[in-house]
């Protein structure tokens, strides 16, 4: 059964293209959407400005949840939950920045252009994920603990 919810849940991941994060700093709970990337391993990636108030959240706590949904209405629900330890990552990335701009729809950056732009690639190496697929499982969620 892990086997085919990581394969489920690869599918969400590619088929969706925001994911809510929620953090929290000294003002409470807060949520962001943000475009990202992911690897085989299930880590998920974005970029966004250090000055925003999920990115400096990140800096003081980097335990944050996000949710990623897929389906539409009239559709059966299908997403992922999950939850893990979240941090900044150096450099350009450019590994990541071709799949990121593919998703966009944008044409493949080189190897010169400045993709960050002054911002900062993140991320979230989840701890745990959950599935929605009502289609195949009703309400009930399959998990994945890393």
């Amino acid at each position: 059964m892990g086997n085919n919810t990581k394969e489920l849940i690869k599918d969400v991941l590619e088929k969706g293209y925001l994911a809510s994060l929620a953090t929290h700093d000294e003002g409470g709970v807060w949520v962001a959407d943000v475009i990202y990337v992911f690897d085989e391993q299930l880590n998920i990636y974005w970029i966004s400005d250090s000055e925003v108030r999920h990115s400096e959240a990140i800096a003081k706590n980097n335990k944050i949840a996000g949710t990623i949904t897929v389906s539409g209405p009239g559709e059966s629900n299908l997403g992922i939950q999950f939850e893990g330890l979240a941090e900044k990552i150096e450099g350009p990335r450019y590994d990541l920045a071709k799949k990121h701009y593919t998703k966009r729809l944008k044409p493949e950056p080189k190897e010169t252009d400045d993709i960050l732009q002054g911002d900062s690639w993140y991320v979230l190496r989840p701890s745990k994920i959950e599935l929605i697929c009502e289609k195949l499982f009703g309400f009930d969620k399959l998990k994945i603990e890393f």
